[in-house]
């Protein structure tokens, strides 16, 4: 493991949707990963480290308050 790869640090799946926390060691950031099984579609979050659990649990209600273009499913 390199200073660049990220760490896992929670994964959840439910009805064919997993959803992955990632810190980074590099600079400390933290991401959200939201991947649909069935479609093969994903987005990913940059969050705030203190909101690191709420864009965990609830992805989809954080991306469309912070960026609502990453649930837009026509483009």
């Amino acid at each position: 493991m390199t200073a660049d790869t990220p760490i896992d640090l929670a994964r959840r799946e439910s009805d064919g949707i997993a959803v992955t926390l990632y810190w980074s060691r590099r600079d400390g950031a933290v991401t959200v990963l939201v991947e649909q099984r069935a479609t093969e579609s994903r987005f990913e979050l940059e969050v705030e480290p203190a909101r690191a659990l709420e864009a965990f649990y609830h992805p989809f209600g954080y991306a469309a308050a912070r960026a609502p273009e990453l649930l837009d499913v026509a483009a």
